[in-house]
């Protein structure tokens, strides 16, 4: 095996590559991998980098440190760099011009690509776990659609990649309970593929990853395309409206609220407006 050869070195996200297997490395730790706008950024140009890149074979997408990714970083969210004219949070143009092709991107690339899940994957960070086509999670793992708890819909494409794995009842039940869903419910549901012990975790995603890596990669691309277009082929319709409701909800009282509240660490009080 070969030393692992650092490709991209950002301020939130770094990129590996070992005998064709690469690896996106959620780098906020100290912010459990929430995404602010440089997150973004960083994540969109792995992405794109690795579907490009004609070495890598095969991908995963992990967390450092205690989680996969713990959602959008409600203390970036609205800043002054991303408020619509009325002063509301313009979630939007953020959705459209860097999370979307985030998720497309690892629909369409044409390799496979696994989701490592160990600790939360919340909010946002579910959709980017949901998008992989392998989703592996150590037992520590738990999913969950939090963005009703912050008076918030399913964004990043969770509205179309829940429903696909799992069907309406706990898709509904997940985005409007927006209760933890552990590792073990995870994989009885079929949201995930395979869960391992943690202190397995690592070398089974190394193996799984090399395995693809070493397989044919023309048949793992035809695969996802036939999967695509029978599963997804309304996705990018989906995403706008994804992002026209988000909009919608971002001008909302709960929402206000919903943010005010975690930032205070109490029970939201929603009114309904």
């Amino acid at each position: 095996m070969s030393e692992q050869v650092l490709l991209q070195d950002s301020e939130t996200v770094k990129l590996y590559e070992r005998d064709g297997a690469a690896t996106i490395e959620l780098a906020r730790p100290e912010r459990l991998n929430a995404w602010n706008r440089q997150f973004g950024f960083d994540l969109l140009a792995a992405v794109s980098a690795v579907a490009e890149h004609d070495g890598v074979r095969a991908v995963v997408i992990r967390g450092a440190g205690r989680g996969f990714s713990s959602g959008a970083d409600l203390k970036d969210m609205g800043s002054a760099d991303d408020r619509t004219p009325e002063g509301h949070p313009d979630v939007r143009t953020t959705l459209v011009e860097r999370y979307h092709p985030i998720i497309t991107g690892i629909r369409r690339m044409p390799k496979p690509v696994i989701g490592a899940v160990h600790g939360p994957a919340v909010g946002i960070g579910c959709s980017l776990a949901l998008a992989c086509d392998l989703v592996v999670a150590a037992e520590s793992a738990y999913f969950m659609l939090g963005f009703v708890n912050i008076g918030l819909v399913p964004d990043g494409g969770s509205s179309v990649l829940v429903p696909s794995r799992v069907g309406f009842a706990r898709a509904v039940e997940m985005a409007m309970l927006g209760e933890r869903i552990g590792a073990e419910q995870a994989l009885q549901w079929g949201l995930i593929n395979r869960v391992w012990p943690d202190e397995r975790f690592d070398r089974e995603v190394e193996s799984l990853a090399a395995r693809l890596a070493a397989g044919p990669t023309r048949s793992y691309a035809g695969t996802k395309r036939q999967l695509n277009a029978w599963t997804y082929a309304e996705m990018d319709r989906q995403l706008d409206l994804e992002a026209d409701i988000q909009q919608e909800m971002a001008a909302s009282g709960d929402f206000i609220e919903g943010v005010t509240a975690f930032v205070e660490k109490r029970s939201a009080r929603f009114s309904g407006r």
